[in-house]
């Protein structure tokens, strides 16, 4: 008993390494990620059906019981012999990670091969492989939740396969003493041998397992890395400037032999091996390209002749091409080169994959928010076609009218002109300007719509010392302003007046400007500044203001609006104050 399981354990040893390098085969993964379909299935019951086979093989011959000398067994065994198979390794594991068919499938292959040789127990033999292979599969369903099942559980459900087939062999002839003493030599050594040895694979696919989960993790990190390294360059409006920055980084960054960086018609960037043919300038010819372009998928080229590169020196035998995607079309490509296929490891092919899906997302951001930016500059433009001409128009009667009574009144108007429209024409020029510029600005307004409207109207202004380093987009307090004087003093015939505060606290600056007029009805006094001015006759001023407040400082930053007790309405609204 001692020897036979020494040999057991001996043969068992082979098929582990067999085991070893099924873990390596990428199909392998999707076994363990319990991803079936009906070729799949086919296909794994095969390899183990003929993993199966291989402990057949290894296995050993009795006569009686003593153990044959044999090598291995191809052949077709005497009727007074019997083969001592370790089959029920691989369909157990089978079973537990494929499920009842791909069990079922490996012992059918496994129990027919066993039928074939004969010997002493064969229909037994044979019928064991299938049953267990079922059994295992059905046992594998009670621990679903597990990608795999722990070597323990496995130690402990490899003892039974073993002692089903002892009772088989006992109940295929019953009155035997020689299957008797067979059962009771072979008995312990195949339980003690398939148990472990089942715990021991289970173990090294766990290992395996761990060691695809490290790289991903692993490649996933260094591609966030890059990808967030590469943001400065991806944000450069020159694409030659972005190709060679993204390159020079790849290159650093990566073990590769070359990296290049294309639109959809040219190289922009190449760096490392083969710069002497593979140019900045160069036209994309080769039909994998096209088709990463076309397809929007990454391509795999594992040898010369499907990179397809004219230069009979190329020193590169494997490509992988990403495509970068800018609002669902092709931006350009990004193509790793490596010297030798073996190079090209997975890992290098899920950094790939990632990185190319980092980099077309932002992209897509940066697409996004430079659209949202000539989105806020469009409809200043169009703020600007809607006052500046009424302003214009009748600011110019103004000065014509002083002219005539107050010359040097009407120079005073006229410089305060001039600043006004000079600031409106670069209103769009910069998202934020200094608070004092747009102090300057509001100051300018109010002295032309006070000596507009001297005989019923008073502007109050005032602002606070320190706040240049104060900032605030641009035309948002003087359309308030002119707010207050169109819609809420337009009742008021004499003492109207208009309050411009600035109260500045350690961290923030209150801006608020209140009339004495009629306030807002309490019809648009809640959506007021918040509704599209296309839903709301007028306020287009404050929708305006109160978007570009949000958009550029925050939600802290919107309008608030509110009618006073006695009468008449007050806007303010807050933004962060610089103290230096």
């Amino acid at each position: 008993m001692k020897y036979l399981t020494m040999i057991l354990f001996e043969r068992l040893g082979l098929l582990l390494v067999i085991a070893f390098v099924l873990t390596r085969i990428p199909g392998f993964r999707s076994l363990l990620e319990r991803e079936f379909s009906k070729k799949m299935t086919l296909v794994h019951a095969c390899v183990f059906g003929l993993f199966g086979m291989a402990g057949t093989i290894t296995g050993i011959v009795l006569d009686g019981e003593t153990v044959t000398a044999r090598d291995f067994v191809w052949i077709a065994v005497g009727e007074d012999q019997m083969v001592v198979s370790l089959s029920l390794v691989a369909i157990v594991i089978a079973g537990l990670l494929g499920g009842p068919f791909v069990g079922l499938g490996a012992g059918i292959i496994a129990g027919a091969h066993l039928f074939f040789l004969g010997g002493i127990g064969f229909i037994a033999n044979s019928l064991v492989n299938p049953l267990t292979g079922l059994l295992a599969g059905w046992t594998a369903r009670f621990f679903s939740n597990e990608r795999v099942i722990s070597p323990m559980k496995a130690l402990f459900i490899g003892v039974f396969p073993p002692v089903l087939q002892m009772h088989m062999l006992l109940i295929a002839e019953p009155n035997s003493e020689d299957m008797i003493a067979t059962v009771n030599t072979i008995g312990l050594p195949l339980v003690l041998s398939n148990s472990i040895s089942i715990a021991i694979f289970t173990a090294m696919i766990g290992i395996a397992l761990k060691e695809q989960e490290n790289e991903a993790a692993l490649a996933t990190k260094q591609a966030l890395t890059i990808a967030e390294e590469a943001l400065p360059f991806i944000k450069k409006d020159s694409a030659r400037e972005m190709a060679s920055g993204i390159a020079d980084l790849l290159y650093e960054r990566l073990e590769l032999a070359a990296v290049s960086v294309t639109n959809e018609r040219e190289v922009l960037a190449h760096r490392g091996m083969g710069d002497d043919h593979h140019k900045e300038g160069d036209l994309i010819n080769t039909s994998l390209s096209h088709h990463a372009i076309d397809s929007r998928q990454m391509q795999v080229a594992y040898s010369r002749s499907e990179i397809q590169c004219r230069h009979e020196n190329c020193p590169f035998e494997a490509t992988i091409i990403i495509p970068i995607m800018d609002a669902h079309e092709s931006a350009g490509l990004i193509t790793f080169y490596f010297r030798k296929a073996h190079h090209m490891r997975p890992v290098e092919l899920v950094l790939a994959k990632g990185l190319g899906q980092l980099i077309s997302n932002q992209l897509n951001t940066i697409a996004a928010e430079k659209l949202k930016t000539h989105i806020r500059d469009t409809e200043l433009r169009n703020l600007q076609a809607q006052i500046n001409p009424h302003f214009l128009f009748n600011t110019l009667h103004l000065i014509a009218a002083l002219y005539r009574k107050d010359p040097e009144k009407a120079r005073h108007i006229t410089v305060h002109l001039a600043h006004y429209m000079r600031f409106n024409i670069g209103l769009v020029s910069t998202s934020l300007i200094q608070l004092e510029k747009e102090c300057q600005h509001v100051k300018a307004y109010i002295e032309i719509i006070q000596t507009r409207f001297s005989s019923r109207l008073t502007i109050h202004f005032s602002e606070p010392d320190e706040i240049a380093d104060t900032f605030i987009p641009p035309s948002t307090i003087q359309p308030l302003v002119e707010n207050s004087v169109r819609h809420g003093l337009k009742n008021v015939i004499d003492s109207g007046e208009v309050i411009v505060s600035m109260e500045k606290t350690s961290t923030n600056i209150r801006i608020a400007v209140r009339d004495n007029g009629s306030g807002f009805p309490e019809t648009i006094l809640k959506d007021a500044g918040n509704t599209s001015p296309n839903q709301q006759n007028g306020g287009a001023g404050l929708y305006n203001v109160n978007q570009r407040l949000i958009s550029l400082l925050g939600e802290s930053a919107r309008l608030h609006i509110r009618n006073l007790p006695d009468s008449g309405s007050e806007v303010y609204f807050t933004i962060p104050y610089n103290d230096k």
